[in-house]
């Protein structure tokens, strides 16, 4: 017997995954996993805190329901009074990658984009000092961001600058060499933990500056070298 049910079986419709736009292409990429890497730029870390864990990257998740494509306008999120913006590189899985050596990572790779990961701050830090799972503050409806992707060939990871505003004023500021952990050595170390896949997205970290965002404010988000990011919040639901 199939472990798979016939989807003419299921009690109720189920979404198809979200997809995110390739730049320059037709075809999307279909996202089937999140994987999101906590305090990777050892400044921001200071500034919520703490200190970066150099033993090891660490890891949070989120649904890919929880995408939604660049440009759109999205209601500040229940259940928070704090509501942050964080800039990320994000890296899309293009090949099977399983106990995957660094130096043979970069071949899993598809492309990179700009990413916002939408945090509700003041529920993420109650979980943190209560050593509680993060899930109400990271992982809920629009708090992953998506430009179009760009395939690796056409972008390679250095010192490009990173960088995001609201309402045109720079909040974050960064560049991409001061990741704690390179896109080698992420892609290599999670690898051993899952079996990583096409559809899978990694982001990678925040640089310093992260703060809070009201209704009637415009983020946008730049890496060189890649599409733009830009969400615009609007009143609460």
């Amino acid at each position: 017997m199939s472990d798979t049910v016939a989807s003419d079986a299921r009690l109720f419709p189920s979404p198809d995954f979200p997809a995110v736009p390739v730049a320059g292409e037709k075809a999307a990429y279909p996202v089937h996993r999140i994987f999101c890497v906590g305090r990777n730029y050892a400044e921001h870390a200071r500034e919520m805190g703490v200190e970066v864990d150099r033993e090891a990257p660490f890891y949070f998740t989120k649904s890919p329901l929880a995408i939604v494509q660049s440009g759109a306008a999205v209601p500040y999120p229940p259940g928070t009074e704090n509501y942050h913006y964080e800039m990320e590189l994000v890296i899309a899985i293009g090949a099977p990658a399983w106990k995957v050596p660094p130096e043979a990572a970069g071949a899993a790779v598809f492309g990179y984009a700009a990413g916002l990961d939408m945090t509700r701050r003041d529920l993420q830090l109650a979980a943190r000092a209560r050593q509680r799972p993060w899930d109400l503050g990271k992982d809920f409806e629009q708090s992953a961001v998506m430009a179009p992707i760009t395939r690796a060939a056409e972008f390679a990871v250095g010192t490009q600058r990173i960088s995001l505003a609201v309402n045109g004023t720079v909040k974050q500021d960064a560049r991409l060499s001061d990741l704690v952990w390179s896109v080698e050595e992420l892609v290599s170390h999670l690898s051993h933990f899952y079996h990583l896949a096409p559809g899978d997205l990694i982001f990678t970290g925040t640089p310093a500056g992260v703060g809070p965002v009201v209704a009637g404010d415009v983020i946008h988000g730049e890496i060189e070298g890649l599409a733009p990011v830009a969400l615009r919040v609007e009143p609460a639901e």
